[in-house]
C-alpha cells in the first residue's frame, strides 16, 4: 500500500513539473517573438526613406507610410485624387518630405458668394481666409474693411454656399498741414475721425469742417496750422517677422511661406529756425496710410555641431550672410527675464542652454543691432536677446548664449 502511495505521490509531482516546465517554455518563447516584432516595428521606424503620412481631407483621416520624396508623389501613391486648378494642400505639393512624420491637409474647392456692397458674385474656391477667398474673386480688400462670413442667412438666394459679407471703409481724402493722404474710415463725423486716427489739433491749428460734419465718401478735410512752419513726409514702417521653427531642419535653413509688405505712415513736423537753420524738428501727428503685412519664415532648428562647452567659441553664419562669434556664460537669469513678455521666467533645455516660456534661446547681444526682444538666429536654435554685456562693444555681431554648463545647478 505504502509502494502504491509512494508511486502515485511520484506520478503526480512529475506531471506538475512537466506542467510547470511547459509553462516557463510558452513564456520564454512569447517574450521571444514578442522582442522580435517590437525589432522589426522598431526597424521599420528607423528606415531613413520611409515616412508615416497623415491626410486630413473632408473631415476623412488617412494613415499611410511612403517612401516618396515630395507631397505630390506621396498623395499619387496613395491614390488620391486633386484638382490642381482648385484644391488647396499644404504642405505644399512640391514640398521635400525630409521629416518621419507629417501631417497634410486638403482643402478641396467650395462655392462661397460674396457680397460687396450692391455687388454679389458667386466663387468656388479652396481659400480658407477673407483675404484669400477675395483675392479669387479679384477684389481689393483694405486693411479698415470689415469683412464677415456667414453659413448661409438666405438659402433661396445663396443656396447652400458660405457667405463672404464686405463693409467698405469709407474713403475720404484729407490734406494734412498741406499733405494729401487718402484714408478710410467707418467713422460717421468728423470728430469720430480725428480720435479714431489720433489726429490732435492745436490752438494754432485750423480744421475746414466742423466736428459734427458728417463722412461721405470722397470728401475732402483740411488741417493747417497758422504762423508756423510744418513739413509732412512719408515714411515706412517695417513689417513684422513670424518665424516658424522646423525641428526637421537644420540651422541655418530659411524659407520664407509668406512674403511681407512694409507699410507707409505720414509723419507732420513743425520746424523752428533759427538765422535761417533748422534748429528742432517736433513731430505734431502722424497717421497709418499702409499697414504693413507679417511675413512668415520657416526657419531650421535642428542642431548639426552647434556651440559646446568644450568649444568655448564657435562662428556662426546665419541664413542671411551674417557671421557671429558665440560664446556662452551662466548667470541667473530672472533679473532680465520681465523685459520681452514671455511669461517673466525660464526654463533649461535638456542640453544646458537657457531657453523663455516661448522656447527662445536666451542671448545677450550688442544692442545697437540686435534691439532688445529681437529673435536671432544661433547655432543652437533661434534665440531672443534678452541682455546684453561688455562683448558686445569688442564684437558688435557676438552673441552670448545663456548656459547651465558651468554652475551646473538647473537655473
Amino acid at each position: 500500500m505504502m509502494m502504491d502511495i509512494r508511486l502515485r505521490f511520484r506520478d503526480s509531482f512529475v506531471k506538475q513539473l512537466i506542467v510547470i516546465a511547459g509553462f516557463c517554455l510558452v513564456i520564454v518563447l512569447s517574450a521571444f517573438v514578442a522582442n522580435q516584432v517590437f525589432a522589426q516595428s522598431d526597424n521599420v521606424k528607423t528606415v531613413s526613406d520611409e515616412h508615416v503620412i497623415n491626410v486630413f481631407d473632408r473631415g476623412e483621416h488617412k494613415v499611410f507610410v511612403t517612401r516618396a520624396t515630395t507631397v505630390r508623389e506621396a498623395l499619387k501613391a496613395a491614390d488620391i485624387s486633386l484638382n490642381e486648378g482648385q484644391d488647396v494642400v499644404e504642405p505644399a505639393l512640391d514640398s521635400e518630405l525630409v521629416a518621419s512624420k507629417y501631417n497634410i491637409n486638403i482643402y478641396r474647392a467650395k462655392p462661397v458668394t460674396i457680397v460687396d456692397g450692391t455687388l454679389r458674385q458667386r466663387i468656388v474656391t479652396a481659400s480658407q481666409t477673407p483675404e484669400q477667398i477675395a483675392k479669387a474673386a479679384n477684389l481689393e480688400l483694405y486693411p479698415e474693411d470689415i469683412v464677415q462670413e456667414s453659413g448661409m442667412p438666405d438659402v433661396l438666394v445663396d443656396g447652400a454656399d458660405l457667405v463672404l459679407s464686405i463693409d467698405r471703409a469709407t474713403p475720404v481724402n484729407l490734406m494734412l498741414y498741406g499733405k494729401p493722404v487718402l484714408v478710410r474710415t467707418h467713422a460717421q463725423t468728423v470728430g469720430e475721425l480725428l480720435e479714431e486716427r489720433e489726429i490732435k489739433l492745436s490752438a494754432d491749428d485750423t480744421i475746414s469742417l466742423e466736428a459734427n460734419s458728417a463722412i461721405v465718401a470722397d470728401i475732402t478735410l483740411e488741417i493747417w496750422r497758422n504762423g508756423k512752419q510744418t513739413v509732412t513726409l512719408e515714411e515706412e514702417i517695417d513689417f513684422p517677422v513670424e518665424k516658424i521653427q522646423d525641428a526637421d531642419r537644420p540651422i541655418g535653413f530659411r524659407e520664407i511661406r509668406t512674403a511681407g509688405e512694409k507699410g507707409m505712415r505720414s509723419v507732420t513736423y513743425e520746424i523752428e529756425r533759427k538765422n535761417d537753420q533748422e534748429v528742432r524738428r517736433t513731430e505734431i501727428n502722424a497717421i497709418i496710410v499702409d499697414e504693413p503685412k507679417k511675413q512668415v519664415e520657416v526657419v531650421g532648428v535642428k542642431s548639426t555641431g552647434g556651440l559646446t562647452k568644450s568649444m568655448g567659441v564657435k562662428q556662426f553664419t546665419d541664413s542671411n550672410g551674417v557671421t557671429h562669434r558665440e560664446t556662452y556664460y551662466d548667470l541667473p537669469m530672472g533679473v532680465v527675464m520681465g523685459n520681452c513678455g514671455a511669461g517673466g521666467y525660464y526654463t533649461v533645455r535638456e542640453d544646458g542652454v537657457k531657453v523663455d516660456a516661448s522656447g527662445y534661446v536666451i542671448v545677450a547681444a550688442n544692442l545697437g543691432n540686435y534691439p532688445r526682444c529681437s529673435v536671432v538666429e544661433t547655432s543652437l536654435g533661434l534665440a531672443k536677446v534678452y541682455d546684453t554685456g561688455g562683448f558686445a562693444n569688442k564684437h558688435p555681431h557676438g552673441i552670448d548664449i545663456a548656459t547651465d554648463w558651468t554652475n551646473n545647478n538647473g537655473r
